[in-house]
């Protein structure tokens, strides 16, 4: 086996992106997966997008990732989420076929070059003075490598649990990655477990859908990548059900036999996605919850109960699935089932993503405690582009707070850490109004280019992007009603893009994306401006960076809580610092004097 510059460890949506952007930026690499036939499936919902999420797919297509580009190619329905809110919390959402997600991604892999596809367990890292070097494979490869890339998933050590039964697995059918998990401890990482779960999916001719509330797509279909306008295809509906109080009592009477009530689960799930038992439990005054039921693909037969995961016994699930409106003669394909995993703490990263233990390892996904195909495909694209960038000699990427949602992500999970599967919100984002999913290419997209991942093509596109909103704006500088310009007459909530449009068809030539996104600049040019002064006291702060090897233990007034905290993060700015959970005040103060003091 050669050696390689880097080697990728999974084929998840981490995995995919850590692959493409460390080959594509021209490093010899490979992916190390269980199972090609397996690579970019969607193991949960069918779904890529939604609220913040969406955000971060069109971040990662900014930067030069390939996750908006494998669900335009394989979307079956399109929404916008949040159209009667603000645009700061409005994000696309899309169904896909979940079985042509899968198998782009697997074909857009093999033919990227420099990207080699392999088959086998990675059991163990070989280190080396401090470093990766390689890793070992359950057939007995050493394969050596400058750099690699751990994407887990679910997989290390991962259990699955359907009431009294449980079984090593990653995903029902497949097994766990077994060995990984128990070396890394071997070598002094925080190893924790968490838990999640999936719904059952049922057979779509076994529904009445009479008894089903319909949820159709937008009119539009937009893409999520900038790198075309459009999307013209057929759309699937949706639909939407309830649970009731026969439902509820069903469950209460069976959670006794729950692995998660029963104490076989140890590992905390996720908080906003709950199983159908913690909704029971959490929320004992509600006499139902929504239920959506989703295509799977167009050709394919099942349907997705999202909202509906459960580690039930599979008779249990068969009961109270029937008492929803709709599914009272269902026929489940698949059962519902909780997974347990291993986990990585995430504060023993840098916000390069790089191991603070073990040099030239970086780490992504779920196995650093995140929940979500887009909260992982951020991280893997970070951490393989990083990887890239070491082995290059050039500086890493880091992204701020005010430049992206991927920065708040990771800046979230390497400075405070989590116990739980971590999930994207707007709410997470300080600068959400400018973190919007319309102008992701205009805050990153130079970058990707300049880093050697987003191309010349891009880069093209973005600039004459940038040509046409200038060009707009001049043009309602010219327009004239009511004693203002069309510039000001936008600033009234009353007042839209599209009436002008209707008024004065010489601004009909300007697409939707730029026609939009300039509407909204100048409706919210207020508050970005005031937002634009707190970026910029953020950045005076971000600019004071902490060595590396800063001795806490000689910074005299620290409190002994704060010292400990300082020195297990080691926060590489003033600003970091002072985003530790718990640091006082006064800790902030004194480690800004210092580091002042060192200039």
């Amino acid at each position: 086996m050669r050696d390689y510059d880097c080697i990728v460890i999974g084929g998840g949506h981490a995995g995919i992106e850590a692959s493409s952007a460390a080959a594509r930026t021209g490093l010899s690499t490979l992916l190390i997966t269980q199972s090609l036939d397996a690579i970019g499936r969607l193991s949960c919902n069918p779904a890529i997008g939604g609220l913040a999420k969406g955000n971060l797919v069109r971040e990662i297509d900014a930067l030069g990732g390939v996750m908006g580009q494998l669900i335009d190619s394989s979307m079956i329905q399109y929404r916008i989420l949040n159209r009667r809110r603000g645009p700061a919390v409005q994000a696309p959402r899309a169904q896909a076929d979940k079985f042509t997600y899968s198998r782009n991604a697997k074909e857009l892999l093999e033919h990227t070059k420099g990207l080699d596809l392999f088959m086998d367990t990675v059991t163990d890292l070989i280190e080396e003075n401090g470093s990766v070097i390689g890793v070992v494979t359950e057939r007995g490869w050493r394969i050596s490598a400058r750099t690699v890339v751990l994407t887990t998933g679910t997989f290390m050590n991962g259990r699955i649990f359907i009431g009294e039964w449980d079984a090593p697995c990653g995903r029902l059918g497949e097994g766990a990655a077994i060995g990984l998990g128990d070396n890394l401890r071997r070598l002094g990482f925080d190893v924790g477990r968490l838990k999640t779960g999936t719904p059952a999916r049922v057979l779509r001719s076994s529904l009445d859908f009479d008894e089903l509330e319909v949820q159709k797509g937008d009119e539009e279909m937009l893409p999520f990548s900038f790198d075309y306008d459009c999307i013209d295809r057929p759309q699937l509906d949706c639909y939407i059900t309830w649970t009731n109080e026969e439902t509820h009592r069903i469950i209460r009477e069976n959670m006794h036999r729950s692995p998660l009530y029963g104490g076989k689960i140890v590992g905390r799930g996720p908080r906003y996605c709950p199983s159908i038992e913690d909704k029971v439990v959490r929320f004992p005054d509600r006499d139902r919850h929504q239920i959506f039921v989703e295509p799977e693909g167009i050709n394919s037969e099942e349907m997705y109960l999202n909202g509906l995961s459960s580690s039930l016994p599979e008779e249990v699930q068969h009961r109270f699935i029937r008492t929803l409106p709709g599914l009272k003669h269902c026929q489940i394909m698949r059962p519902a089932y909780a997974v347990e995993y291993d986990y990585l703490n995430p504060m023993d990263l840098y916000p390069t993503l790089e191991s603070k233990r073990l040099r030239n390892l970086y780490v992504a996904g779920q196995t650093n405690g995140t929940s979500g195909y887009e909260e992982a495909a951020c991280q893997g694209l970070v951490a393989g582009l990083n990887a890239s960038l070491r082995v290059r000699g050039e500086e890493p990427l880091v992204l701020r707070r005010d430049e992206a949602y991927i920065g708040v992500l990771i800046d979230d999970l390497v400075t405070k850490g989590t116990k739980e599967p971590y999930r994207m919100f707007t709410s997470r984002a300080e600068y959400r109004l400018s973190l919007r999913h319309d102008n992701a290419d205009l805050r990153l997209t130079r970058t990707g280019y300049e880093k050697g991942l987003a191309g010349e093509e891009k880069l093209a596109r973005l600039e004459d992007k940038i040509r046409s909103m200038s060009d707009l704006r001049q043009s309602l500088a010219g327009i004239k009603e009511r004693g203002k310009n069309a510039l000001q007459l936008l600033k009234e909530p009353e007042v839209t893009m599209d009436a002008l449009v209707s008024a004065h068809p010489c601004l009909s030539g300007y697409s939707r994306a730029v026609r939009d996104e300039v509407e909204l600049d100048i409706k919210y040019e207020g508050y970005l401006r005031r937002q634009d002064e707190e970026i910029a006291s953020l950045r005076r702060r971000e600019e004071m960076a902490i060595p590396p090897d800063f001795d806490y233990d000689s910074l005299a007034g620290l409190s002994s809580e704060g010292r400990e905290k300082l020195k297990q993060v080691r926060p590489l700015t003033v600003a970091q610092a002072g985003r530790i959970s718990g640091l006082r005040v006064s800790d902030t103060a004194l480690l800004m004097m210092a580091v002042k003091g060192l200039k």
